[in-house]
C-alpha cells in the first residue's frame, strides 16, 4: 500500500513538474510568438481599444479614429484625402499590418513606445497617449502631382535640394486606405486591390524601379566631366552618328535623325537627346567609374530610409562594352526609382551637394512634445548626411546644360515664367524589342529667389497614342505643375 501511494505520489509530483515547466516555456519562449499570431486578437483589441496619434501635414492632422459598432475593437484608423496621402501614410488596419508612416511608426501612434510613458504609467502598465508623426509634405506640391497625373499609371517626387525635405509622395493609381482599416470590410478591399493588375497598393514613387531612359544621361555626363574624359559640356565628344555598339552589328540611332548629334558637345548631347553620344561616352569611361558615379548619387543602396525603406536603384555589374554602352543610355539592366531621379536634380540644383532626403521632420508626445527632431541634412538615425556627389564646377556646368534642354530643347514643356529651370527627359523602351508602351520620364529642378524644388516624375501608362509617348509630353507638363507649387 505504501509503495502504491510512494509511486502515484511520484507520478503527480512529475506531472506538476512537467506543467510547471510547460507553463515557463510557453509563458516566457513561445509567448511573443503567440502574441504576434494572426489568429489572436488581442493585440488588435489592445491597439484599437483607443484613437491612435495622427500623422500630419503642414500642422493637419490627415488621420484620425473613429468609433466602431458591434466590434471588440473599439476604434478603427480613418483618413482625410487618402487617395491623395496614401503614398505617404500607407494603411493602419484592424486585419493586416500596417505599411508606410503608419508602419515605421506604429508603437508611437497605438502608444507602446516606451519614450511615451510616464512614471506612472510604468507603474500601472496602462498605455500611454499616442504621439504624432510631423511630416515635411507640402500639400500644394502633393495635390498639384496628383492632379497632373490623374488618370496615368505613374509616380512623382519632390525634393527641397538644399534642406532633403521631401515635399510629395504620389503614386497613380492610388486607393483609399480606409477601405483597409475596418476588420468587417477590410477582406473583400484587400482582394480587389491585390488583384488590380494596376497594383495600387504598390508604392511608384518610393518601391518600383524601372529603366530611366534617358534622364540617366545626366549621371553618365557627371561622371565624364568629374572624370576629365571632356573639360566642359560645351567640348566636342568626337562622336560618331550612328553609333555601332562594340563587339556588335547593332547601331543606335536617334529619335530625331536631324538632330546635330555627330560630335556633339554635351549640352548639345543632352538638348537633343544623342544616344550616339552617351553610349560611346559609357563605353569610354567603362561601367566601374559610371557605376562610381550613379553610386555616389545613391544607386545600389538597398538602406536607403526616408524613412520608409526605398527600393534600390540599380546600375549593374559584369557587363560587357556593349551592355556598357546600353546603361549609358539608362537602358539595359539600369533600373531607377522616381526617388532616385528626384535626388540626382537636387544634387545639381544644391551646387553638386546631395541631402539626405527625408519625409518626417519631428515626432512628438501627445501634448506636442518633441520626442525626435528629424534636422535637415541628418538621416534617420540622426547623423550628418550630407554628400558632395560632384564639383561646383561640376554642377554648374550640368545645370547649364540643363536650362537649355529646357529653353530650347526636349524639356520645353516644364517651362516657368519667372523661374530658372532645368531638367531632362528621358523615354525607356518597355519589353522585349520595346513591344510595351515606353515610359516616360522627366527629371528636373526650378529656382526663383528664395525658393528651390528637385522633381522627378515617371508616367509608365496613359492614354496617349503611343506615338505621343515622351518624357516632355507626358512627363515634364506634371513636373511643372509639382514646381510651380513648390515655387509659388
Amino acid at each position: 500500500m505504501n509503495n502504491t501511494i510512494r509511486r502515484a505520489s511520484v507520478f503527480t509530483l512529475l506531472l506538476v513538474f512537467a506543467l510547471l515547466v510547460r507553463a515557463t516555456w510557453v509563458q516566457f519562449y513561445e509567448g511573443q510568438a503567440l502574441a504576434d499570431d494572426k489568429d489572436n486578437r488581442r493585440g488588435a483589441i489592445a491597439t484599437y481599444a483607443e484613437p491612435l496619434g495622427n500623422i500630419i501635414v503642414a500642422g493637419e492632422s490627415i488621420t484620425g479614429s473613429a468609433r466602431t459598432k458591434g466590434s471588440d475593437l473599439a476604434y478603427k484608423r480613418t483618413y482625410q484625402d487618402g487617395k491623395l496621402y496614401a503614398a505617404v501614410t500607407g494603411y493602419a488596419s484592424q486585419s493586416y499590418a500596417p505599411t508606410q508612416l503608419e508602419g515605421i511608426y506604429q508603437d508611437l501612434l497605438d502608444g507602446t513606445d516606451s519614450r511615451l510613458k510616464a512614471t506612472l504609467d510604468l507603474v500601472t502598465g496602462d498605455r500611454a497617449d499616442p504621439g504624432n508623426v510631423i511630416t515635411t509634405i507640402d500639400p500644394d506640391v502633393q495635390q498639384a502631382a496628383y492632379d497632373a497625373l490623374g488618370d496615368t499609371k505613374g509616380a512623382a517626387v519632390a525634393i527641397d535640394p538644399a534642406t532633403g525635405r521631401i515635399l510629395a509622395v504620389v503614386s497613380t493609381p492610388s486607393y483609399d486606405p480606409s477601405s483597409l482599416t475596418d476588420a468587417n470590410t477590410a477582406g473583400a478591399a484587400w482582394k480587389k486591390l491585390t488583384k488590380d493588375s494596376d497594383k495600387p497598393l504598390t508604392n511608384r514613387a518610393l518601391r518600383q524601379p524601372l529603366p530611366p531612359g534617358s534622364t540617366f544621361k545626366l549621371v553618365v555626363a557627371a561622371a565624364a566631366l568629374e572624370d576629365g574624359l571632356y573639360a566642359s559640356v560645351d567640348e566636342d565628344t568626337g562622336s560618331p552618328d550612328p553609333y555601332t555598339l562594340p563587339g556588335t552589328s547593332t547601331v543606335l540611332k536617334n529619335e530625331n535623325p536631324s538632330a546635330p548629334c555627330e560630335n556633339a558637345s554635351i549640352r548639345t548631347a543632352l538638348r537633343y537627346s544623342c544616344n550616339n553620344v552617351f553610349a560611346k561616352m559609357a563605353v569610354d569611361l567603362g561601367q566601374d567609374k559610371v557605376r562610381a558615379m550613379a553610386e555616389k548619387f545613391g544607386f545600389n543602396d538597398d538602406t536607403q530610409d526616408v524613412p520608409v525603406r526605398a527600393h534600390a536603384s540599380v546600375y549593374p555589374s559584369g557587363m560587357d562594352k556593349a551592355q556598357t554602352g546600353l546603361s549609358g543610355l539608362g537602358q539595359f539592366d539600369v533600373t531607377a526609382t522616381p526617388l532616385q531621379m528626384a535626388m540626382v536634380s537636387a544634387a545639381m540644383a544644391n551646387d553638386g551637394k546631395l541631402v539626405s532626403p527625408h519625409m518626417v521632420s519631428q515626432i512628438t508626445d501627445s501634448g506636442g512634445d518633441v520626442l525626435k527632431n528629424y534636422e535637415d541634412g541628418t538621416d534617420s538615425d540622426g547623423s550628418t548626411d550630407t554628400k558632395e556627389i560632384v564639383s561646383s564646377s561640376t554642377a554648374g556646368q550640368l545645370r547649364s546644360a540643363m536650362e537649355t534642354v529646357v529653353e530650347q530643347g526636349t524639356g520645353t514643356n516644364a517651362q516657368i515664367d519667372g523661374a530658372t529651370v532645368g531638367g531632362k527627359t528621358g523615354t525607356a523602351q518597355n519589353g522585349k524589342n520595346n513591344s510595351k508602351t515606353p515610359y516616360a520620364w522627366f527629371t528636373s529642378y526650378g529656382k526663383t529667389d528664395g525658393k528651390e524644388v528637385a522633381v522627378a516624375v515617371v508616367v509608365e501608362q496613359s492614354d496617349a497614342a503611343r506615338s505621343e509617348v515622351s518624357g516632355n509630353g507626358l512627363a515634364a507638363p506634371v513636373a511643372k505643375a509639382m514646381m510651380q507649387a513648390a515655387l509659388a
